[in-house]
């Protein structure tokens, strides 16, 4: 079975749903609250596991109610926690408010994700034997760093999802084989806003950048190729936390399985279809039979289109 490591967050989402989200200085009344399990790292550690792979997730919670909740549904998914530390203080939480449109804010509070700044015994060890590391911004860039760097050295595909956006220095993108923002991420990096040309700015960092672009699907560049379009099916959205690491965690899975990028991409983006179809995070990501059926019923592979080269933004060729 294909074996995906995830060092990362894990959170406990606080989440609640309104009409309209409210503006500086604004009280509106929520109609519903809810406490789900999430973290980036936690959710594209989920998200892979229901597309079929081996998953271990290494990471941080804290001694407190919620640690031990977030460890016990990982374990139930079927996530390898075993690398996951348990840290004095409280555990990392997500404070969110999703309106009808299924839009979202988001503020993370670290707590235990801001102890995992370096790499603990056996951690190397355990993404030596991985087919991809997927990597975020949710812990120390010293411990993404590391990790990178350990995959690079045994071999591993690196997937790094820049998020929360924030500079990343030349060592770290020197290690990353796939870069997957989101459109405001690319434009934060590059300060690009048209994705296209973000993309081609990006490659002068790393060989490989897919842009996710919402309900427009998603943008694949990679150094010396020719770009490309993957359409996303048309669905109604009624919450999207979480519909970003759905994609990437899914992708990783299709790539270590040796599919080709427009049919992964294609399978991904049927996977966020379906999260953003039910509330929450983690709990909203769709099982290997439910993506195969959507992607059934979507376009093809081969159907997806081939755009012309995005810029004149020179490129490297290795």
């Amino acid at each position: 079975m294909t074996h995906i490591a995830v060092l990362g967050s894990t959170n406990m989402d606080l989440v609640a749903y309104v009409a309209k989200a409210p503006q500086r200085g604004e009280t509106v009344t929520g109609r519903e609250f809810r406490t789900i399990p999430g973290g980036k790292g936690a959710n594209q550690a989920v998200a892979a596991v229901h597309a079929g792979a081996d998953v271990s997730l290494i990471g941080a919670v804290g001694y407190d109610a919620f640690g031990g909740q977030l460890r016990s549904t990982l374990e139930h998914s079927g996530v390898n926690t075993d690398h996951l530390r348990t840290t004095e203080g409280p555990s990392g939480t997500a404070h969110i408010v999703v309106d009808d449109e299924g839009g979202n804010a988001i503020v993370v509070i670290p707590g235990a994700n801001a102890t995992v700044s370096a790499l603990a015994p056996g951690d190397e060890g355990l993404i030596a034997t991985a087919d991809a590391l997927l990597l975020q911004l949710e812990i120390p860039q010293s411990a993404v760093l590391a990790g990178a760097e350990a995959a690079r050295s045994h071999g591993v595909r690196t997937i790094l999802t820049p998020s929360p956006a924030q500079p990343l220095p030349p060592q770290l993108l020197a290690t990353i084989d796939l870069l997957v923002p989101n459109e405001h991420e690319a434009a934060a990096l590059t300060g690009i806003t048209d994705p296209h040309e973000a993309a081609a700015a990006l490659l002068d960092q790393v060989p490989e950048v897919v842009i996710t672009l919402g309900s427009a699907g998603s943008l694949y560049a990679a150094r010396g190729a020719t770009p490309m379009t993957v359409p996303a099916p048309r669905v109604t959205a009624v919450d999207s936390t979480g519909a970003g690491d759905t994609f990437v965690g899914t992708l990783a899975v299709a790539l270590a399985e040796g599919r080709e990028m427009p049919e992964a991409l294609a399978w991904a983006s049927a996977a966020a279809a379906l999260s953003v179809q039910k509330a929450g995070a983690s709990s909203s990501m769709p099982y290997r039979a439910e993506i195969d059926a959507q992607a059934s019923q979507t376009l093809q592979p081969s159907q997806a289109s081939q755009t012309s080269q995005v810029s004149q933004h020179p490129r490297p060729t290795s």
